[in-house]
């Protein structure tokens, strides 16, 4: 019975694992969550192991129908996760003995808990990387449709958040579309970067079984075996590469938030979030507060945390396999609920947010943001070198600001005292919306440019 209760490799020592140890020492808390994969990897590599006549038929049924039968326990939560067996892969095999006995012992074979772990580990980021797709589609579609009721809205647009120059608050949002395009490549990519199989390696030196990786790896749904075993069991780059990608995801969803809340101000008033986004305060009856977006701002620097500590665990090891790369997958996880966590509020708030379309096209004519498009007039017009232009366009900026008016109310006798040659045509050059649709070089705010975009990127978006 002592047996029965010894770890997989406790034949070795004399004395059982001190209890402050076996805590720190277990996964099974964080890696449990591997179930599905390592119950799959392993009744594939049951059938490899019967392909290859490695085990016989009747073994192999066995192992496969125990570990089906686990599968089923752990969905039902009718299954027992034990500490003293430290893993997700020792639970299932401990529980796979008491199933169907002996015959148990013949899953390990060509397989090592190093192979194994990275294996499920490989498994489990492509289906996370995939669900975070899924959902920044759903963020982009929101986006895009929010764009389209904005096509005509017009708003500054800043640098250094000060007003700049005139856009379309739709342009605004669908800049927003490219950044998130940019995270998909992302994880696309890691999902071909992952796409190597480390079953069948071992340890770290491969194995003397006549086995199939080919079939191994096609079955698991990867495109071909690794091709060096230390290499193997010592990458955590697929790791790095996810962590990395979340962490530039986690970025563009933090300015996005950031803008949230500032559009929302009293001071900008730019934007209205519907009440079931936003929280009061426990002492200023008035307050409406756009927690979520501050919620979104402060947890990315959880997922710069992960990265951070995932690369400094990885700095000094040597090759091959250590107990410091079990700290990957906590790292891995918490980075992905963030996110997706992260992904999905800002989706809510994309859907409950309404432009302050009168506050916008009023803040858009402060700041003289018309004022390059009168430099671009004279150089057009008058056959001028923008620098002459610009200094022309910077005395009349001065010459608003002393009279306090914006460019757009002064009149065409006040406009020709800083150049009399100018025809009365030049006052349309201060209407913000004429400057919008000025603007018609490809990837500009021209009304025209951004339905055209629009189209493009629902075609791709499905």
């Amino acid at each position: 019975m002592k047996n029965k209760n010894k770890t997989v490799w406790g034949h070795r020592f004399n004395n059982q694992t001190s209890k402050i140890f076996e805590n720190i020492g277990s996964s099974i808390d964080v890696d449990k969550r591997l179930f599905e994969e390592d119950i799959f990897a392993s009744i594939i590599h049951t059938q490899m192991l019967v392909k290859q006549k490695i085990i016989d038929k009747k073994k192999g049924s066995k192992i496969i129908g125990g570990l089906k039968k686990i599968r089923t326990e752990i969905r039902r939560n009718k299954f027992k996760f034990k500490k003293k067996y430290e893993d997700i892969h020792l639970n299932i095999e401990k529980r796979l003995f008491e199933i169907i006995g002996e015959n148990a012992g013949y899953l390990h074979i060509a397989r090592s808990r190093n192979d194994q772990v990275i294996t499920d580990f490989k498994l489990w980021t492509k289906k996370a990387s995939l669900e975070i797709i899924s959902k920044i589609n759903d963020l982009i579609k929101s986006i895009l449709k929010k764009s389209e009721s904005n096509i005509n809205t017009i708003m500054p647009g800043f640098t250094h958040l000060k007003n700049a120059q005139p856009i379309s608050f739709a342009h605004y949002l669908l800049a927003y579309i490219e950044m998130f395009k940019r995270d998909k490549k992302r994880f696309y990519s890691n999902i071909d970067y992952i796409n190597e199989c480390p079953l069948g390696v071992g340890a770290l030196a491969g194995t003397s079984y006549k086995i199939d990786r080919k079939f191994t790896s096609k079955k698991l749904g990867f495109k071909k075996p690794t091709s060096n075993s230390i290499d193997t069991v010592s990458d955590r780059d697929f790791a790095l590469d996810f962590l990395s990608s979340a962490s530039i995801c986690a970025v563009h969803i933090s300015r996005l938030a950031e803008e949230l809340i500032i559009w929302n101000s009293d001071i900008f008033k730019l934007i209205k979030i519907n009440d079931k986004m936003l929280t009061g305060s426990s002492i200023m009856p008035q307050k409406k507060n756009p927690d979520p977006a501050e919620l979104i701002r402060g947890r990315t620097g959880k997922n710069f945390g992960s990265l951070q500590a995932m690369l400094t665990t990885l700095k000094g090891l040597p090759l091959s396999y250590y107990k410091d790369m079990q700290e990957d997958k906590s790292l891995v996880f918490n980075s992905y609920d963030i996110l997706l966590e992260s992904i999905i509020i800002a989706n809510e708030l994309i859907k409950n947010l309404s432009a302050n379309k009168k506050r916008m096209i009023t803040l858009s004519s402060e700041g003289y943001t018309t004022a390059t498009d009168f430099a671009d007039y004279l150089v057009q017009n008058k056959n001028l070198s923008f620098r002459d232009a610009y200094k022309i366009s910077a005395k009349l900026v001065n010459y608003a600001e002393k009279k306090k008016k914006k460019l757009n109310e002064l009149s065409f006798n006040e406009v020709k005292r800083i150049r009399n040659d100018l025809k009365k045509d030049v006052m349309k050059i201060f209407d913000v919306t004429n400057s919008v649709n000025s603007k018609i070089s490809y990837g500009g705010t021209s009304i025209k440019n951004i339905k055209k975009m629009i189209s493009k990127l629902k075609k791709e978006i499905k």
